[in-house]
């Protein structure tokens, strides 16, 4: 008798997480103008990770167009036994990260924004460290990335 018109949402490959909201607002002649930046980091914990940021008038839109732009932003990492062959650093603006190998079975140390984008990408053996004083999330996370984007250039290299 009724039909549903909607069709079922398909389930995307790629897991989700907010890991900033901040509330922006910029000064114009009219008065405040409030908006909400979002960053989100997205991930298949198979060796692909993306972060994205966006601000929209609402907390929904913004969020919405920071994943897709996260998508857009996906890098592959390579993945060697739950973990990273070896111990790698990067700087990203003021953030830097340091990030280490772990014996198998030891776990994922590290904390903050690095913690996501490593439990996003798929890594279960390893220890990272914030070694700036900054706590600029985004900042961070795009610090693990490059960092991580780092043994992908090396181990091509080897390979060649």
């Amino acid at each position: 008798m009724f039909h549903n018109k909607r069709e079922p949402k398909i389930k995307s490959e790629y897991e989700s997480e907010l890991l900033d909201l901040a509330r922006v607002t910029r000064v114009t002649a009219g008065g405040k103008q409030l908006r909400f930046r979002a960053v989100v980091v997205v991930g298949n914990k198979k060796g692909k990770v993306g972060v994205g940021v966006s601000k929209g008038t609402d907390v929904g839109k913004a969020i919405e167009k920071a994943t897709r732009l996260a998508k857009k932003n996906i890098v592959e990492i390579p993945i060697v036994e739950n973990g990273i062959p070896y111990v790698t650093e990067a700087k990203y603006s003021s953030s830097r990260v340091l990030i280490r190998p772990q014996s198998q079975g030891r776990g994922l140390v590290a904390g903050g924004p690095v913690r996501v984008v490593c439990r996003l990408l798929g890594l279960k053996d390893i220890s990272a460290k914030i070694l700036s004083k900054s706590r600029n999330k985004l900042t961070i996370a795009r610090a693990t990335i490059k960092a991580l984007e780092k043994l992908k250039s090396e181990t091509r290299a080897e390979q060649d």
